[in-house]
Parts: C-alpha cells; sequence; structure tokens
C-alpha cells in the first residue's frame, strides 16, 4: 500500500479511492481556465471523486518555436489563484527552473517536475525543499526502477509528499508505449502513483512542427490503469479539443469525462476492495 500524501483538501495513496488530477494542458486565458474548472468541478463534486486542478503557466517543451507556451509566470500564477480562491480546489502546476519554484510554491498546492526535466537534481531539491508535494513525471526514456533514485533525492530534502506519474515510454521515434508493469514497480517504493493518459497517448513530435495523438484509446488505457490499484489518474481536458492550444490531439473532450469517471469509479472500487 502507498503512503498517503495531502495536496490541500483532497488526499491520495493509502489505498484511498482514486483521485482525479485535470485540466487543460495550457492557461489558454483566465475565462476559459475558470469555465473548464468549474465544470469538472461539478462532474467530480456529483459523482463524488476527489479532484485536483492542473494547468501549466508555461510549457517550456514545446516542439516548435511556434507554439503557445501560455500567459508567462506571474499571469498565470495569478489565474490559478482565482481557481483556488473562487473554486475551492487544490492546485498542481510544472515548474521548469529552479528561479519558478519559490513564485509557484506561494500560490499552488503542489509542483509537478516535468518528464524531461525528471533527472533534474537542482530543481528536483528547489521543489523538494518548498515542502509542497511534489509529482514527478516519469521521463519518457526511464524504466520504472529508475524512479527510486528520483525519490530519494526529494526525501534527501526532508521531503516524503510525493508522487510518481507514469506517462508512457518511449517506443521507437514518435510513439510511446505504457506497460502496465510499471505500476506494481513504482507502487513498491510506497509513493502514490498516478497515470497520465493523455500524454501517454501523444505521438511526440509525429505531426512534424506538433506532436499528434490518439486520444481514442483514453478510455480503455486509463481503465487498464485503473485495474492496477492506481491511486490517481491525470488526464488533460478541454470543451473543444480542435481548438486547444496544446496537445489538441490528445486531450480529452470535457463531455466525454461525467461518462470515463464513472466507469473508472467502478474499476477503481473493485481494484481496492474487491467491489
Amino acid at each position: 500500500m502507498t503512503r498517503k500524501v495531502k495536496i490541500g483538501n483532497v488526499t491520495i495513496g493509502g489505498n484511498k479511492p482514486l483521485v482525479l488530477i485535470a485540466g487543460p494542458c495550457v492557461i489558454e486565458s483566465e475565462e476559459t481556465t475558470l469555465a473548464i474548472a468549474e465544470r469538472i468541478k461539478k462532474i467530480a463534486d456529483k459523482i463524488s471523486i476527489p479532484f485536483i486542478f492542473k494547468s501549466s503557466y508555461d510549457k517550456a517543451n514545446r516542439t516548435s518555436i511556434k507554439s503557445y507556451r501560455g500567459p508567462g509566470l506571474k499571469k498565470g500564477l495569478a489565474i490559478l489563484k482565482k481557481v483556488k480562491d473562487e473554486l475551492g480546489l487544490p492546485v498542481l502546476t510544472d515548474v521548469h527552473g529552479v528561479s519558478e519554484v519559490e513564485e509557484a510554491a506561494k500560490v499552488v498546492d503542489a509542483l509537478q517536475i516535468p518528464a524531461f526535466l525528471c533527472r533534474q537534481t537542482d530543481l528536483i531539491l528547489a521543489a523538494s525543499k518548498t515542502k509542497k508535494p511534489v509529482n514527478v513525471k516519469k521521463g519518457q526514456f526511464l524504466a520504472p526502477q529508475d524512479a527510486r533514485n528520483i525519490i530519494e533525492k526529494i526525501e534527501s530534502a526532508g521531503n516524503r509528499n510525493i508522487l510518481i506519474t507514469e506517462r508512457g515510454t518511449s517506443f521507437g521515434y514518435n510513439n510511446l508505449v505504457v506497460d502496465m508493469t510499471a505500476f506494481p514497480i513504482l507502487a513498491g517504493f510506497g509513493c502514490p502513483v498516478v497515470f497520465d493518459v493523455t500524454h501517454s497517448l501523444q505521438k511526440p513530435s509525429g505531426e512534424g512542427s506538433f506532436s499528434g495523438g490518439k486520444a481514442e484509446y483514453i478510455s480503455p488505457l486509463a481503465s487498464a490503469a485503473t485495474a492496477m490499484g492506481i491511486d490517481g489518474i491525470f488526464m488533460e481536458v478541454h470543451p473543444e479539443p480542435a481548438r486547444a492550444l496544446s496537445d489538441s490531439k490528445t486531450v480529452l473532450k470535457l463531455d466525454m469525462l461525467e461518462e470515463l469517471l464513472l466507469r473508472l469509479k467502478k474499476i477503481d472500487a473493485i481494484a481496492k476492495t474487491g467491489g
């Protein structure tokens, strides 16, 4: 059983019910972000699933220099603070450099280390020293066993509030695959395990100047991972995926969220309690 980690008013791990971490990939505007957060909250409240809002103020790892990155640190954090204050939601966002960590930690409830930066020791230690929960995306280039070293880095700073997120493994060029054995391996380190289903369905740089993806497989892949007893499901959602300014090929259409969560909730109950 993984340890419990508290993020705002949500507890994840320790065989607790599945937690939803969701939101648009990147902050597009204040109005859009608040509207999406409010709608997800209504769905989560309706079916009693714990919900942590996630969105990024900056996507520093976009494929092309022409790609939209977000509103930036100051404006983005102000929008995330509104989500937190007006909707009463715990908020998670990613940080890309040591200089961002202190400011982000003043606003959000948890800090996320992006997959491409999961071995950047200075960034990991800076995030860990805030004592905020740290969610680390396991890089596409890492075996699940390698997550032990990341966990040790965070714990060396006196922080045990750690989540590890699986988001697919590189499988040749422009493709990812999810190894389901990764979930029990990661859980064996004692930290809550999250599955980022939408990023796992990316085809990195598959469209040349942006990433492609296979959003039609969100439901079966999320179902399979939930059956493995994961602690949280991470997905990016948008009311109009084709118009999303980041990851348009893999985000879940918001209209499909409630049906999927009802399915996952049933599977989670069986996986954790035998039904």
